[in-house]
C-alpha cells in the first residue's frame, strides 16, 4: 500500500517545517533560526488581459500574494515560463519586464528562472520571503467575535471573462487591470502591526471558498454580508447577464456543502461570490477591539479596506443579505 504523502513530512520528522503538506495554507514556510523563517510559494497561469505587459505585472503580484497573506517580505523569486516557440520575441520581453518591475516594486530580487515550450503562454514566479517564525499567519486562528476586513474589491473574475468574450465595456478594465497589479505588501504590513487572528488571500477558490477554508481550519463560522460587500464597476452587471467562468461551478461544487445563503440572496450573487479572483485582496480576521485601529491606519494610508462581517462559533460561511 502507497504511504500518504503527507506522513513522509510529518511535523515529528520536520519541526523546522512550520506550515506544510499536515497544516496546508497560502504558503510553506520553514524556520531556519529563531528570527527568521522562510516562505515558499510558486504560481502561474494563461493570459487573462491583453497586454503582454500587464500580464506579466498580475502573474508576479499574484505569485507574492501568497507570502504576503503568510505576513512575510518579498525577497527572492524566479520566473517559471511557457510560451509558444513561435511567440513574438518583444512580446515575452514585454511579459517579463512586466514580472521584473513588479518583483522591483516588492523589493526582492528576480534572479532567473526556467521556460519550456507551450501550446499555450503561461507565466509566474517561484517566490521565497521571509518572516520572523513568531509573527507567521495562516488560515488558522480566527476566532469568535473577530471582524473581517477585506482589502481589494471582488470581481475581477467577471470583468476578465468579459474581456476573453469580447463582450467587456472598456471603461471597466484599466481599473481591474490596476486592482490585480497591485501589491499586497503594504496591507500585510499594515495588518503586522495590530496583530491579526487569520489571513489569507482572495484567489482563484473566491470569496466563499478561501472564506470556507479559513473557517474549516480555525473551528468557527464566518459571516459576510451582501451590502458590504465591495465590486469593481461592472462585475454584477456581468453576473446579470450569466457570464460566470467555469471556475464558478468547480467553485460550488467544492465548497457548497459549507456555505448557507439568507434567503433573498439572488442566484446571480450567489454565483459571483463562487467566481474564481485573479491577485485579489487580503481576508482579514482581526479581534473586535483592533478593528477600528486597523481600519484606520488603512485610511491614513490611503489603502482601501473595508470591513465585510464577522466570525462567530459554529462551522461554514454564512451569506447575509
Amino acid at each position: 500500500m502507497l504511504r500518504p504523502i503527507q506522513d513522509l513530512f510529518r511535523p515529528d520528522r520536520f519541526p523546522n517545517l512550520l506550515v506544510g503538506l499536515t497544516v496546508s495554507d497560502d504558503a510553506a514556510v520553514y524556520r531556519i533560526s529563531d528570527d527568521v523563517a522562510i516562505i515558499q510559494t510558486l504560481d502561474f497561469f494563461p493570459p487573462i488581459v491583453d497586454d503582454p505587459y500587464d500580464y506579466g505585472a498580475i502573474g508576479a503580484a499574484n505569485a507574492m500574494s501568497d507570502v504576503y497573506a503568510m505576513g512575510g517580505e518579498v525577497v527572492l523569486a524566479l520566473n517559471i515560463c511557457g510560451f509558444p516557440p513561435d511567440m513574438p520575441t518583444e512580446i515575452i520581453s514585454e511579459i517579463l519586464r512586466g514580472g521584473a518591475e513588479k518583483v522591483a516594486e516588492a523589493g526582492g530580487v528576480l534572479a532567473g528562472g526556467h521556460t519550456v515550450d507551450d501550446k499555450e503562454p503561461k507565466y509566474g514566479l517561484s517566490v521565497m520571503g521571509v518572516v520572523h517564525p513568531q509573527r507567521v499567519l495562516t488560515k488558522a486562528g480566527a476566532q469568535p467575535g473577530d471582524v473581517l476586513l477585506l482589502t481589494k474589491p471582488l470581481g475581477v473574475g467577471m470583468i476578465t471573462t468579459a474581456l476573453k468574450g469580447e463582450v467587456v465595456d472598456p471603461a471597466h478594465v484599466p481599473p481591474a487591470v490596476e486592482s490585480m497589479a497591485a501589491l499586497n505588501r503594504q496591507a500585510a504590513r499594515l495588518a503586522q502591526q495590530v496583530g491579526v487572528h487569520a489571513c489569507t488571500d482572495i484567489t482563484g477558490f473566491a470569496l466563499l471558498g478561501h472564506g470556507y477554508e479559513v473557517a474549516e481550519k480555525s473551528g468557527v463560522r464566518l459571516r459576510f454580508y451582501v451590502d458590504r460587500l465591495p465590486f469593481l464597476d461592472g462585475a454584477v452587471d456581468y453576473a446579470e447577464q450569466w457570464l460566470f467562468p467555469a471556475g464558478t461551478c468547480r467553485n460550488e461544487e467544492g465548497f457548497q456543502h459549507g456555505v448557507t445563503f439568507a434567503p433573498g440572496i439572488s442566484e446571480e450573487m450567489q454565483q459571483l461570490l463562487y467566481t474564481p479572483e485573479t491577485s485579489g485582496g487580503l481576508l482579514l480576521s482581526v479581534r473586535a477591539e483592533a478593528a477600528g485601529t486597523l481600519t484606520a491606519l488603512f485610511a491614513q494610508e490611503d489603502h482601501p479596506c473595508w470591513v465585510i462581517g464577522e466570525v462567530v462559533a459554529g462551522e461554514g460561511v454564512q451569506v447575509l443579505a
